[in-house]
């Protein structure tokens, strides 16, 4: 848990003396966001529309902090973020430098139902005990407007598996025998992205 996310959380977030803070997170999981295929970017958006209130509510302040135009940000909003709310932190982390990896934000304005998306940490979510019931949720929605046939090379690619894994043992169990779709392991292994590597060895 990060700073801002721990000042956001409900027993505090109701103190009007309290500033969440911009927080550097938000970054790195844009980025691989941004890095996403079509079919990652579908499934976390599916993800985010299972977030409770007070889980939207760090998504929230830290849409806030980027100043959207018109409920949108774009790369310059970014930027001007950081100007203002950078830590000596951020600044020793290259910050500046790594929104620069944020090019495809150039032409794009990003609403808050996209950003949430985007700025969600898979990772944290799951340590939660209602991460089953989140997953699950995010898979019907997923199921409804985003799931589509898969082959085993293309899934491999997109959780970056090296040549050296025998990925039909491995993805095997992730994809549906009857419509060639992602199944929920899938789906869950699709949300983590590349980070799954580690897991399919160990498997």
């Amino acid at each position: 848990m990060t700073a801002a996310q721990a000042m956001s959380h409900p027993w505090i977030q109701n103190l009007t003396n309290v500033k969440v803070p911009l927080d550097i997170l938000i970054f790195r999981l844009m980025k691989a966001y941004m890095r996403s295929s079509p079919l990652r970017k579908a499934a976390l958006k599916a993800l985010s529309k299972t977030l409770t209130p007070d889980e939207l509510f760090y998504l929230r302040e830290q849409f806030a902090l980027l100043e959207p135009k018109h409920d949108r940000i774009t790369l310059e909003n970014i930027k001007t973020a950081l100007m203002k709310n950078a830590t000596d932190a951020m600044k020793e982390s290259h910050i500046p430098d790594f929104v620069l990896s944020l090019n495809a934000l150039l032409y794009r304005r990003i609403d808050f139902e996209e950003f949430c998306a985007a700025a969600l940490s898979v990772h944290q979510l799951e340590e939660f005990d209602h991460w089953e019931q989140h997953a699950r949720c995010a898979y019907e929605l997923f199921e409804k407007d985003g799931n589509r046939a898969i082959v085993i090379e293309e899934l491999a690619s997109e959780l970056g598996l090296g040549p050296s894994i025998p990925v039909h043992a491995v993805l095997n169990d992730w994809i549906r025998h009857t419509d060639g779709k992602l199944s929920f392991l899938g789906f869950v292994k699709l949300l983590h992205g590349p980070s799954s590597r580690a897991s399919a060895k160990e498997q």
